[in-house]
């Protein structure tokens, strides 16, 4: 009975480790029409690698992106038209911010770090819903984890094997 208490107490912590394993966000949750902050969390490299990249695609509905410098690293924003204008106070924006990538960095397999963003969650999104921002880590000799995986519909984030990480919009605050 010890044996069979010890092995399965074994296997849930391996199981917690890799949930927690995941790049994620620090805020779970967002009002739509506000501006948030995105703070992503990246726990290790890729197979025991250092991650020297990290790209992030903007979700639609998510615009006026404005990504924080990372000392050691190179800021690059890739641009490109929106599905759709969004109002930007009173300013009708068609493009921006598709992608931020950090490059030339070096975080160790076995660091931890974030990579911070700002943008506005678009007012005409339905609360309750999820937005993903996907995740790509680049790590040396062309390995790489790919954080993009989306839930389909009736699926949850944790059935998935890589899921992107996922911000939970709320009612807008009155």
């Amino acid at each position: 009975m010890f044996k069979t208490i010890i092995a399965a107490t074994a296997i849930a912590a391996c199981s917690s480790a890799a949930a927690f394993a995941h790049v994620t966000l620090e805020g779970k949750e967002a009002p739509v029409g506000s501006t948030y902050k995105v703070v992503l969390r990246v726990p290790h490299g890729c197979e025991g690698k250092p991650t020297q990249v990290v790209r992030v695609q903007m979700p639609e509905g998510f615009y006026g992106v404005k990504p924080q410098p990372k000392a050691g690293w190179t800021l690059e924003t890739v641009k490109g038209p929106y599905e759709k204008a969004y109002d930007n106070h009173g300013s009708k924006v068609s493009e921006g911010v598709k992608q931020v990538v950090w490059s030339g960095g070096n975080l160790p397999d076995d660091q931890y770090d974030e990579f911070v963003f700002r943008g506005t969650i678009a007012a005409d999104l339905n609360p309750g819903e999820i937005m993903y921002f996907p995740v790509v880590q680049e790590c040396p000799d062309g390995a790489k984890e790919r954080w993009i995986e989306i839930p389909a519909a009736g699926q949850k984030a944790s059935d998935l094997e890589l899921p992107a990480p996922g911000l939970k919009l709320i009612p807008a605050a009155n």
